[in-house]
């Protein structure tokens, strides 16, 4: 069996009385790439910030590498080989492209380096254009390579990517979608989020679909694929 690498189990996650995640179970090998889908609401982002100590559920356990990391600070998850790209991005608008890149650098849980700088730059070669630039003054697009890119430089095991398209001009959004692709052929972890359910279905191994909280599929993301009244009934609009 591949090495799990994020798993949880039995997930029961409130904002205040409103029950949101009702028992659900997760995991993501090393190397796996994995669609997380529903539609608005379903629980898709509460169960990513259930993971990472961002919110405490009130029951269930979540491992990271095999250890019990269940409640843990979000900073010691990420000391882990977790990066988050957040939906809405959360850049630091007042530093430069340089800084938001220099400030997340480190080597990664085995020390390895393979995300540099160098690296950074040759993958998102419009911010190079864009390095004495503030955050806040980049594009929506530029803004959202510039996260990702600094979730990178952490030289994470497992990248988690939340509506990393949303609200983005298309041709802003293939370029996403085809550096979503080659970061997944490094051989880094993904779990992606999107409302684009054929990109995200071409790009994963496996996909998990939510509905009021609850997992309704968990297999080959062609399965999803090819079953158009899975597609209709769980995700259509």
């Amino acid at each position: 069996m591949s090495e799990t690498l994020l798993e949880a189990h039995d997930l029961h996650t409130y904002y205040g009385s409103s029950h949101i995640l009702h028992g659900v179970d997760f995991h993501i090998a090393k190397g796996e790439a994995l669609g997380l889908m529903g539609r608005n609401g379903m629980g898709k982002t509460t169960l990513i910030r259930s993971m990472l100590g961002l919110v405490r559920p009130r029951h269930g356990t979540v491992k990271v590498n095999g250890d019990d990391m269940t409640g843990a600070s979000t900073h010691r998850i990420a000391l882990r080989g977790i990066a988050y790209v957040p939906e809405g991005r959360g850049i630091f608008p007042n530093l430069s492209v340089r800084e938001n890149l220099i400030m997340a650098a480190r080597a990664g849980v085995d020390g390895q380096r393979a995300w540099t700088f160098e690296r950074v730059m040759e993958t998102f070669p419009r911010l190079g254009e864009r390095l004495s630039n503030g955050g806040g003054q980049l594009s929506g697009g530029e803004q959202q390579m510039l996260t990702i890119g600094r979730a990178l430089m952490t030289n994470p095991d497992l990248l988690i990517l939340d509506e990393a398209t949303e609200g983005l001009a298309p041709l802003m959004v293939k370029e996403i979608w085809n550096v979503v692709r080659t970061i997944r052929d490094t051989g880094i972890a993904t779990v992606i989020v999107d409302k684009n359910h054929a990109a995200v279905t071409a790009l994963t191994d496996r996909s998990m679909i939510l509905v009021k909280g609850q997992v309704v599929f968990d297999g080959p993301s062609a399965a999803v694929r090819n079953d158009p009244e899975l597609i209709q009934k769980h995700l259509g609009v």
